[in-house]
């Protein structure tokens, strides 16, 4: 964890999110949020960063346990 570097994740603290995918906050929603952590670094905006979080284990691994319930975005 880099919270003393980056600080906090934004998914962490992001309560609008409260229970998408099952997720506290926004922690399985990341995809949807803009400026998270992922790689050592902030992420940029969905658009920019899907691509990497399509490859994420994390985010295959929400995507598996959620079937066809997953929620990708808040549109």
């Amino acid at each position: 964890m880099k919270v003393n570097e980056l600080g906090v994740c934004p998914a962490a603290v992001d309560s609008e999110s409260e229970g998408i995918n099952n997720g506290k906050n926004a922690g399985k929603f990341c995809q949807a949020v803009t400026g998270t952590f992922c790689e050592g670094r902030v992420q940029g905006s969905f658009a920019e960063k899907l691509t990497t979080c399509m490859n994420c284990d994390f985010y295959r691994t929400v995507k598996g346990e959620e079937s066809k319930d997953f929620v990708l975005t808040r549109e």
